[in-house]
């Protein structure tokens, strides 16, 4: 699909020579495909995919995750509506929302007559978050192998209740992330964005005393110009601008909902 070598990709991600890398082309290359055909994914594609999403690991084996498809026409717009009205989600050939969800197995320790109480810690909604993201991630890795793109979608969690109305979903599941996957339009004009120095993120057995990103706002600052956006706003400029409370788009509200949707009760 994309076609950097993995010393490419590494120099893309990094700004320096890479070492002797082994051929990890179709995991460095990794970017976000928002542009698709109107093509759709076979259903044998889909279940393959479900298939590797389900061989991630799972904690304990309490596989506390769980995928809503949402591929009928007026769903998939109420959908994009409540993500921010992103119209690659109307457009993408398959449509997954990602749930973090205790409800199954809440229901499994209730007919087994065990009380099941410990869902209400913290400690489990993790767990079930870990879950969807792991699970995600093997599904995205699967679905790039064969040449689709994807898009994650946090904007799904911009309104749980809305979502939780339109999908139906009942006490103890929760709306993690969307994944939109589709065929590549082309020419896809995606680039691999630059990431933080491995030494910024990686630490040799203990944490660095002073985290490190001003080489990485500089190259951040070249990226932004490259993509039309105003670049002498850095990576901390606008990162620090992504975390203040205006940036919260709805999803403020998400401690109290999840308490009244089973979780974090303890």
């Amino acid at each position: 699909m994309f076609d950097e070598s993995p010393s490419e990709a590494w120099h893309i991600r990094y700004g320096s020579i890479p070492p002797d890398l082994p051929d990890l082309s179709a995991f460095l290359s990794h970017r976000s495909v928002r542009h698709y055909e109107d093509r759709p994914i076979p259903d044998s594609i889909i279940r393959g995919l479900v298939a590797a999403a389900q061989s991630a690991a799972t904690s304990s084996n309490l596989q506390l995750w769980s995928i809503v498809s949402v591929q009928d026409a007026d769903n998939r717009a109420k959908i994009a509506e409540l993500c921010g009205n992103q119209d690659h989600v109307r457009t993408c050939g398959h449509f997954f929302a990602f749930l973090a969800d205790v409800h199954r197995v809440r229901t499994a320790a209730h007919l087994a007559n065990e009380p099941g109480d410990g869902l209400d810690y913290t400690e489990f909604f993790t767990m079930a978050v870990i879950d969807a993201a792991l699970a995600c991630e093997r599904m995205v890795c699967a679905a790039e192998s064969l040449g689709l793109g994807i898009c994650y979608i946090g904007g799904l969690r911009n309104d749980p209740e809305g979502v939780k109305q339109l999908l139906g979903l009942p006490e103890g599941t929760f709306g993690v992330f969307g994944l939109c996957l589709g065929w590549p339009s082309p020419p896809v004009t995606a680039e691999i964005k630059p990431r933080l120095a491995q030494e910024a993120i990686w630490f040799q057995e203990r944490y660095a005393d002073e985290p490190k990103f001003a080489e990485y706002d500089n190259r951040m600052r070249d990226f932004y110009v490259s993509q039309h956006m105003k670049g002498e706003a850095t990576w901390s400029m606008r990162s620090g601008r992504r975390v203040g409370t205006k940036k919260l788009t709805g999803r403020e509200v998400l401690m109290k909902w999840l308490q009244g949707q089973g979780f974090l009760r303890r």
